[in-house]
């Protein structure tokens, strides 16, 4: 193996080229990116850099001296839009074919849009640029999707002294995720920082003044963030042979096909730990599985599973989030540790008789850590948690 091609340049990407480079690989690494940009980190968009406290060249994941020294076949500005397995090489969106040995695919995902015209999304450093240009004291923003992404946008544009307005579906934002508990919990803090939060909607369509709801009721805004999840970016690899679904599907050590694995945000794997499928949408879990993905394409007969706890965080007024584990499909929640009220706590989740997630809030990192362990280490629930004077909600 002497040409690797790693398509997708940030943090699984560019964990990924870094890996091959530590474990020793002296060949040729191709790494492709389709923004113009060094690769840079994606979290600070929806908050330090959206609110102004930093700047985009804080976001730059490694110097460019770092890079140089990495040796690689840097392309950045053009994208991957076919794969010949047969022939091994990839299409770029130039013309041009790059043959490969090995192949890493971290091409992440794009924004789902609403249909009409001039709202926004928060992807790219240009999104948040363009987003971050048009906020300020008394300006209107409308926030469709109270998932994590949009409530840490509206929790900036609150920040900046903007009107906002948060639009969400479901009955309680982030219940499908953390449950109807902890997402009342989350939705409370926007309540109280003066967002008009409006749940059970349904946006049809972006409008020249705002959006349109299903019930026909016009939402004004001078702007409007589309914050609706995302859709995986696999439309080059249709026809390659490979299995796509929701994502590239790979087995426990992130293989796709031989010579060909997956990390970040578009890869669908097999999480041994748990026992489930899942992609994960997460910076850390990005930078994880890039290093695995490597070491497995490098050492396949060597290879280990891609079994980690997932790990995410988000900011939110002054509140800090923090979660552990596979908290989605869960059976109960029980606080164990802190107080709800106050909005300091940490919370703890069950499937079937196992303890599978942690999420803290407002808590120093380290009274969560333990559940971490515990998670990791296939703890059963009553061991952790079953004690009777915890409450378990529903």
């Amino acid at each position: 193996m002497r040409r690797i091609v790693v398509v997708g340049a940030s943090a699984a990407g560019l964990a990924a080229a870094e890996t091959l480079r530590r474990d020793g690989f002296d060949g040729r690494i191709t790494l492709l990116g389709d923004e113009p940009h060094s690769p840079y980190d994606r979290p600070p968009l929806s908050k330090q850099l959206l609110a102004s406290q930093w700047e985009p060249d804080r976001l730059t994941l490694r110097s460019p001296g770092d890079l140089s020294a990495l040796g690689l076949d840097l392309r950045l500005g053009v994208s991957a839009t076919g794969l010949d397995r047969h022939a091994r090489t990839v299409r770029l969106s130039d013309g041009a074919h790059v043959p490969y040995d090995g192949l890493i695919v971290a091409t992440g995902v794009r924004p789902r849009r609403l249909r009409g015209q001039g709202a926004h999304v928060l992807r790219t450093l240009d999104d948040a640029l363009a987003l971050r240009s048009r906020l300020g004291p008394g300006r209107r923003l409308v926030v469709v999707g109270a998932g994590f992404l949009g409530a840490e946008s509206a929790a900036v544009a609150r920040g900046l002294g903007c009107q906002v307005t948060l639009l969400e579906p479901a009955p309680v934002p982030l219940a499908h995720a953390l449950g109807e508990p902890v997402g009342r919990v989350l939705s409370q803090a926007h309540l109280e920082h003066g967002v008009d939060l409006r749940t059970g909607v349904t946006v049809t369509a972006v409008t020249d003044g705002g959006v349109r709801l299903a019930d026909g009721e016009l939402v004004r805004a001078d702007e409007v963030l589309v914050a609706i999840g995302s859709v995986p970016n696999t439309e080059w690899l249709e026809g390659s042979g490979l299995t796509l679904s929701d994502g590239l599907v790979c087995d426990e050590y992130s293989a796709a096909a031989p010579d060909v694995y997956a990390a970040g945000d578009v890869a669908r794997w097999h999480n041994p730990l748990f026992g489930v499928s899942m992609r994960v949408e997460h910076r850390a879990n990005a930078a994880e599985q890039g290093m695995a993905a490597a070491r497995n394409l490098l050492h396949p007969q060597a290879g280990r599973p891609f079994a980690p706890v997932p790990y995410f965080w988000s900011d939110q007024y002054d509140m800090k989030i923090q979660a552990y584990g596979h908290l989605r499909g869960h059976d109960a929640i029980a606080i164990v540790d802190g107080d709800v009220g106050e909005r300091r706590f940490v919370a703890a989740y069950r499937a079937g008789d196992r303890l599978t997630g942690a999420l803290s809030v407002g808590m120093p990192p380290k009274t969560v850590r333990r559940w971490r362990q515990a998670i990791a280490a296939g703890a059963r629930w009553h061991d952790m948690a079953g004690d009777a004077r915890i409450p378990v909600l529903p």
